[in-house]
């Protein structure tokens, strides 16, 4: 038995879609979908979630207040502790025996403690790339594109950085070595399942790609408000706790080991005929246009880069300046403090002189006797 955890805020449209497309898709592998509503303040989300809960469609768990996403996750991964889970997004959407696919990989090797699919949002486990803003890519429908991916890429899978929190199956043996998500730190969310699979990983456990399954992500929904400042906090913090993350992800990025699997795909979407095939050419002119446009806000953020260091050079030459001129005023001074001295130091002993000659002497003794 494993334990789908559904975390649900806001987005009662998207909720429905992801809970309904949960229950529609018949699975070998026998699950219970665990609903934690985080004290919604929308009450169609209540009324909808309670007619579930009656029916006993789902199991539902409510926060009495909003806890934020990484406690309502937390809540729903320790309802049953000897079970896997799969914590899905409310804006995510499922097909065919996708659970069966997950758990399929998460148990191939011992090692393997979280696995993600693909999806059309999902940084770096994105398709048909990471930036993509169309949703499900082509003609072929959410159903029919992950059947495509199920054949094609059947068994493949690559190691990750990360898993991506979107769709996380996640082995219990893993979480029980890891501990849950850190509320403390990752508060509302973002950065989480970053920083649980890199102290995952630091126990000896991997995180995969499962090449074979692709989910619909809509993303931002509970946190369209919030977002930026979210996401720039959170990588903060995952900077803090593990200096290394941002550059092993950009390695990932770079070597891009995915993209024979997004090709395999490619491949076998043009083979379905002229208007897929042109949807695969014009995926791919969008990815074109959108690394030009990243490398052209890269070379303007470079050459920003450059102005503020020559604006730097030229400020620290007119400091290194004035440093230059004080030290040489200080040099004066103590050459005139030094001269100085050595002038009060010879009217001294000039004034000993005088005091010691007899002729001295005999003056004072003559004027203290005058008076």
């Amino acid at each position: 038995m494993i334990d789908v955890v559904v975390p649900v805020y806001l987005g009662l449209a998207q909720t429905r879609r992801c809970i309904e497309s949960v229950l529609r898709n018949r699975q070998d592998t026998a699950f219970e979908l665990v609903v934690v509503d985080d004290a919604s303040p929308d009450p169609e989300i209540v009324a909808y979630l309670n007619g579930l809960a009656r029916q006993g469609r789902i199991t539902l768990a409510r926060n009495e207040r909003n806890a934020g996403f990484v406690q309502t996750a937390n809540r729903g991964m320790s309802l049953h502790p000897d079970r896997d889970v799969v914590l899905l997004n409310s804006d995510t959407e499922v097909a065919n025996d996708w659970l069966d696919r997950l758990r399929r990989s998460a148990w191939s090797r011992p090692d393997i403690g979280t696995v993600t699919p693909f999806s059309n949002n999902a940084t770096i486990c994105s398709y048909p790339f990471e930036g993509w803003a169309g949703g499900v890519p082509g003609t072929l429908g959410l159903a029919g594109l992950d059947r495509l991916f199920a054949i094609v890429n059947a068994g493949r899978m690559e190691d990750l950085p990360t898993a991506v929190g979107f769709c996380m199956y996640i082995r219990r043996e893993c979480l029980n070595a890891t501990g849950l998500f850190d509320a403390e730190r990752f508060g509302r969310g973002y950065g989480e399942e970053n920083d649980f699979c890199l102290r995952a990983a630091k126990a000896g456990w991997r995180s995969v790609l499962a090449g074979d399954v692709f989910v619909f992500h809509e993303g931002a929904v509970s946190f369209s408000d919030e977002r930026i400042a979210l996401t720039t906090t959170a990588a903060r913090t995952l900077s803090e706790i593990h200096p290394d993350y941002l550059r092993t992800v950009r390695e990932f990025v770079a070597r891009d080991p995915l993209n024979a699997l997004r090709q395999a795909v490619d491949r076998a979407r043009a083979a379905r005929g002229p208007d897929e095939e042109r949807c695969v050419a014009a995926e791919r002119a969008d990815e074109w246009a959108h690394l030009n446009a990243k490398r052209a806000q890269v070379e303007k953020l470079a050459e920003e880069r450059a102005a503020l260091i020559g604006e730097l050079r030229q400020g620290l030459a007119r400091a290194e300046a004035l440093v230059a001129e004080r030290d040489e005023e200080i040099a004066k001074l103590r050459s005139g403090l030094a001269h100085a001295e050595t002038l009060a130091f010879a009217h001294a002993r000039e004034l000993d002189r005088i005091h010691a000659f007899w002729m001295w002497k005999y003056m004072n003794f003559l004027m203290r006797g005058r008076s």
